[in-house]
């Protein structure tokens, strides 16, 4: 109980905490917020729709769980934030249970601890994607399997278990909710001259419990959305469209940069800072040879969490990747390191984990005391910028990188830094203090004590990057331009997006009204609006000037100090933030 008391703690000091704010950002943020909200508004729970058009590229699972929170209590940021919040939390209590399961309670709770710590998890549900959702239905499925492999034979509950944690991957993000597993288990019997087990796994009746839970959204989706139009169907735009041509990198319309393949590698070891420096010791667990003997349960264990990885890996490196694809093998690479850690802080710990953990800490300190050398450099560099400063004029732009998740990053610039010294001292000293005491402990046969340390390190750090990132948020969010456009916003007002919608979608989750695009279809309202029901949603230069002398106030969103659209036209400014404008066809004392 106490293990669990304190996975909860930690879940509530860093992800709840942060849970408030900042508001919601544009792109997949309030791309997807929209949706739940729109299922909501239409009481539609099979095909998704944003600004009144289908959106039939995402499985629904993540957004009937959005949509149910603003059932219960109200649209709000934190209610768009607590189901995933919740994703977590069930995440790191299946980690800790199938670590428990495998290693005993305290090789649980050092699973549990590793994920509920690392910095990849933490990012990467700073928005709504569902990565760390599938990684929750693979935990849960695998738990099933490993005890399917000490039954004889394995129990209707055991099978059945596995069927619907995959049904509900399935659900959450497409096909890859079989693929990794069928894959995993896979090369798992083979490599142990087990595939004689799959006939054990009820195969049939597993089966029919799958597609019971899997096949009756997409029949209906189908069935809704068939082809009609320019569109070819519910069945050719996810299953075509959106799994085999993303894989491929052929996917209509293309959008998505892909991250470099060797990077793409080290992203699953960076995102379990601080603890991926035990990975090396941990790695020596894992049974290499003489897989076709008996294996005992860690051994079986250390193997597949091997696997786990290494096929999510192999899966993306002839495929079209996005850094946060890493994010489903973190409960693996934390359930090798925290069965690690168990062994290392037991009380008859070998010698050598004991000399491993010395040498490990000693590796992450110098790394820390460098990273905190150069944190506190800068921060003895830069000076607080003049009150009312806008970050977006000390940013240097690279919009030739923000396909990438983590592109704004490149856009810092040492005067931008400035408006972040407070949590970059505190990052800082967090990071120094929490290296340093972990070697000093682990020095004195404390191993334990080491881990809090650590812990404690990464709540202080990760609440350094929550203050950033809420300071950064104006960035990647319009929501300012939102409350400006409220405060004045009438019916029959008109609000356009000079760009592609996914780039201020923030208006149209915030206003709680459609939006026009003045922009050739594209992105996520590409395949909805070739459907004849679609609503009139992209405007042309032409038919933005026709329309701009009318009697209804226009508003226009843009990135541009000048924009070329707006050329000849007389136009005056409404409001600016975060390098982004909007601008009216009109004065507002008119």
């Amino acid at each position: 109980m106490t293990s669990l008391l304190v996975l909860v703690a930690l879940w509530l000091a860093i992800y709840v905490a942060g849970m408030f704010t900042p508001p919601l950002l544009d792109d997949v943020d309030t791309v997807h917020a929209e949706a739940a909200r729109e299922m909501l508004l239409r009481h539609e729970w099979v095909t998704l729709y944003i600004n009144g058009l289908r959106y039939l590229e995402k499985a629904p699972l993540m957004y009937w769980g959005v949509a149910l929170s603003y059932k219960v209590f109200g649209i709000s940021d934190w209610s768009t934030r607590l189901p995933l919040m919740l994703g977590v939390l069930a995440t790191i209590l299946a980690t800790y249970a199938l670590g428990r399961f495998a290693f005993g309670a305290r090789g649980g709770f050092y699973s549990g601890v590793v994920l509920a710590t690392s910095i990849g998890p933490y990012i990467f549900t700073r928005f709504m994607i569902p990565d760390v959702l599938v990684g929750l239905w693979l935990t849960i499925s695998y738990l099933f399997f490993l005890r399917s492999l000490e039954e004889d034979p394995p129990s209707r509950l055991t099978c059945w278990g596995f069927a619907v944690a995959c049904a509900l991957n399935v659900l959450t993000k497409g096909l890859i909710g079989l693929v990794f597993p069928i894959g995993t288990i896979g090369v798992y019997l083979l490599l142990t001259r087990n595939l004689q087990h799959l006939a054990k796994l009820r195969v049939v009746s597993s089966t029919l419990v799958f597609l019971a839970l899997a096949a009756p959204w997409h029949i209906l989706a189908a069935i809704r959305n068939p082809p009609q139009g320019q569109a070819r169907g519910f069945l050719w735009f996810y299953f075509v469209n959106e799994h085999f041509r993303r894989f491929i990198g052929t996917r209509e319309p293309p959008g998505y940069d892909t991250v470099p393949l060797l990077l793409f590698w080290a992203f699953l070891v960076l995102w379990l800072v601080p603890w991926a420096v035990f990975l090396p010791p941990a790695m020596k667990s894992v049974p290499w040879r003489h897989l076709a003997l008996a294996l005992s349960r860690v051994q079986r264990a250390n193997l597949f969490f091997f696997l786990w990885p290494l096929v999510i890996l192999l899966f993306f490196s002839f495929s079209t990747r996005q850094e946060y694809y890493t994010i489903p093998a973190l409960p693996a690479v934390a359930l090798l390191a925290g069965g690690w850690l168990a062994r290392e802080s037991s009380a008859d710990a070998a010698e050598a984990d004991q000399r491993a953990g010395c040498v490990s800490s000693l590796v992450l300190m110098i790394v820390g005391v460098i990273g905190a050398a150069v944190g506190l450099a800068l921060f003895t560099m830069t000076r607080q910028p003049p009150a009312g400063a806008d970050l977006a004029e000390l940013l240097k732009k690279n919009p030739q990188d923000y396909d990438l998740s983590l592109g704004h990053v490149l856009d810092f610039t040492p005067q931008a830094l400035g408006m972040f010294r407070g949590p970059l001292l505190g990052a800082c000293l967090a990071l120094l203090f929490g290296t340093v005491l972990n070697w000093w402990l682990r020095r004195k046969g404390k191993p334990a004590f080491g881990n809090v340390a650590l812990s404690l390190m990464m709540v202080g750090l990760l609440t350094c990057v929550h203050i950033s990132f809420a300071r950064f948020s104006p960035i990647l969010s319009s929501y300012d331009l939102a409350a400006a456009i409220e405060k004045v916003y009438r019916p029959g007002n008109l609000i356009v997006i000079d760009g592609e919608y996914h780039e201020a979608s923030t208006l149209n989750f915030y206003l709680r009204t459609p939006v026009r695009v003045l922009h050739v279809p594209t992105g996520a309202l590409w395949y909805g609006e070739k459907f004849p029901d679609a609503p009139h949603v992209f405007e042309t230069q032409q038919s933005l000037a026709a329309l701009w002398p009318g009697p209804a106030r226009i508003f226009v969103w843009t990135d541009q100090d000048d924009p070329k659209e707006l050329a000849g036209l007389p136009h005056f400014l409404l409001a600016r933030s975060g390098g982004k404008s909007i601008f009216i066809n009109g004065r507002l004392d008119e």
